[in-house]
């Protein structure tokens, strides 16, 4: 019992924490910076289409941060978030090293491998998923 609550409350301190960092980057791409100067910025960072993916990441950050944080949908928004963050390693870090502070992937690689974590193991009986006897995430399923 006990190591299923500590369980349970490990999956919600680390969707919550993902979560928001991931609300807090969409929110950056729609709103403080705004599209088109996001756009750009992924034009110049060589991103392909640039006006799609821009409006893709920013959605994909923003609506996935939300998800995990509610833990609803948890398998396909940590699958989504994943592979945004596969992109943003191959695309634009993974020639800059390591350390975030020279552009580099310890962050995209953080965030990615995390959400993988809670697409194969779920959102845990604290969460929307939970509530809806989904907790578990494509791990299970698959097995």
């Amino acid at each position: 019992m006990a190591s299923a609550l500590f369980r349970d409350l490990a999956l919600l301190i680390a969707r919550i924490g993902l979560g928001v960092v991931f609300v807090a980057h969409g929110w950056q791409k729609f709103f403080d910076y705004g599209v088109k100067a996001t756009q750009a910025s992924f034009a110049d960072m060589g991103v392909p289409l640039p006006d799609i993916s821009a409006v893709a990441a920013a959605t994909i950050e923003l609506a996935g941060g939300f998800a995990l944080i509610v833990g609803v949908a948890t398998p396909i928004a940590g699958i989504l978030l994943f592979l945004d963050m596969l992109g943003a390693l191959i695309l634009v870090h993974a020639d800059k090293g390591v350390f975030v502070a020279n552009g580099g992937y310890e962050l995209v690689v953080a965030l990615g491998v995390g959400s993988l974590l809670l697409a194969v193991i779920g959102a845990g009986r604290l969460s929307i998923d939970g509530l809806l006897g989904r907790g578990s995430g494509w791990g299970k399923i698959a097995a």
